[in-house]
């Protein structure tokens, strides 16, 4: 009986070992065909043309040459062609730091901390403001259902699926992110008045999924996405801010050119300055580019007479402090963004932190400035923006001081 069991024993070790032999192989062959993102440029028109024809053209950017999909083995052997420069398509992610479980039927508070401190108001009941703007949020997609935002949703679209570049009526999100960011901009208190209220809910939303259900996506979309809410905003004739919490610690030209296209077709702007803090210089991309107004993160805890500057929020340029200029690598303003409350993916409600949750909170209020100020230009907008912010210095956190400083830019512009 025992010699019957050793056998039996090694009969299954030996299968152990070849399935995983097998699983091994499947995983090389399956490596070789991943579909990798790569951007295709080349000073032949011809030979441009031709690589056109043979791997297919997700997005065109023109002079910088096109993306596509390709496995590992085309890429080799595109890397070869001497003809062609070919590199791989960056990948951006969401800025969040930390959630908790706080999903309830009814939010905990329908004016959560961050809309009494934008509206400057301990008594706040429910927000107004935002009629006629559109703030396209590029983000993991929005719940579009969800009763606090059904009736603000405008457009839905999904950036980040292989099989088409857009994929229209589309925007699910299952990450949750995304919903939250759409909520903290325009979130209406539901039909019957009892869910949570953003900062300008009677703005419309144009819901972007450029990052997969995971946080990740590919600069080439997320460029594509900036590039189209600005063309459409230009077609319908309406103003449009685009709301991005989302960021590389790399520049990429892609996306750089994309948010210059964007301030130049009137559009404004707004990123999050990222969440690797509290070191100088940590600010990430978009959020650190001169085109976009790059948001940090506030807490709600008093410190020297003001909020603070959240420790986890990036950063700018210690250099260019006290200029009110913004140069490359420069926080503008601050917002709430510890400890959020707002929508969430299964149409409740959920607390999250991070410059992500900070910047939807000022992406609301240039809504909601716009909307007053209908024939605003997007530079005046900014304006309006840094000098509100101006008037409400941050003084508490690690680099905040008097002034333009590097932490939390020129402060925390608010309502009134």
């Amino acid at each position: 009986m025992k010699r019957l069991l050793s056998i039996a024993l090694t009969a299954i070790m030996m299968v152990s070992i070849f399935a995983s032999g097998v699983f091994a192989a499947g995983n090389v062959q399956e490596q070789a065909n991943e579909k990798l993102r790569v951007l295709i440029s080349s000073s032949n028109n011809q030979v441009l043309k031709n690589a056109k024809a043979n791997y297919g053209k997700r997005w065109d950017f023109n002079e910088k040459g096109f993306t596509t999909n390709v496995t590992a083995i085309q890429y080799e052997a595109l890397k070869k062609n001497k003809n062609l420069n070919v590199s791989l398509v960056e990948k951006v992610s969401i800025n969040k730091v930390s959630q908790t479980a706080t999903r309830t039927a009814t939010p905990s508070d329908q004016t959560p901390w961050g809309m009494e401190a934008m509206y400057n108001d301990a008594n706040l009941t429910a927000t107004s403001g935002g009629n006629g703007v559109r703030v396209a949020v590029l983000d993991t997609g929005t719940y579009i259902e969800h009763v606090d935002l059904v009736s603000n949703v405008e457009q839905c679209k999904d950036f980040s699926q292989n099989r088409a570049p857009i994929l229209d009526g589309q925007c699910t999100d299952k990450n949750g992110h995304g919903t939250h960011v759409a909520g903290t901009v325009l979130a209406d208190g539901g039909a019957d008045g009892q869910g949570v209220y953003g900062v300008a809910p009677e703005a419309k939303l144009w819901a972007y999924k450029v990052l997969g259900n995971s946080g990740f996506g590919y600069s080439d979309d997320i460029a594509a996405a900036i590039e189209h809410a600005a063309d459409q905003g230009n077609a319908l004739g309406v103003n449009v801010v685009i709301s991005m919490s989302l960021g590389s610690s790399s520049k990429n030209t892609l996306i750089s050119d994309a948010v210059t296209y964007a301030m130049n077709n009137g559009a404004l702007v707004i990123a999050a300055a990222g969440n690797d803090g509290p070191s100088a210089d940590t600010i990430g991309y978009p959020g650190a580019l001169v085109d976009a107004v790059a948001v940090a993160a506030l807490e709600n805890v008093q410190e020297n007479g003001t909020y603070r500057v959240a420790d986890f929020s990036s950063r700018g340029n210690p250099s260019t402090d006290g200029d009110f200029t913004i140069q490359e690598r420069d926080v503008e303003v601050s917002a709430p963004g510890r400890a959020i409350e707002s929508t969430w993916k299964d149409g409740g409600y959920n607390t999250i932190s991070g410059t992500s949750m900070a910047t939807p909170h000022v992406s609301g209020l240039a809504a909601k400035i716009w909307a007053a100020n209908p024939t605003m230009s997007n530079a005046a907008l900014r304006t309006e923006l840094q000098n509100r912010a101006k008037a409400n210095d941050i003084l508490g956190g690690s680099g905040a001081a008097a002034g333009d400083d590097y932490a939390s830019g020129f402060g925390f512009p608010t309502v009134k």
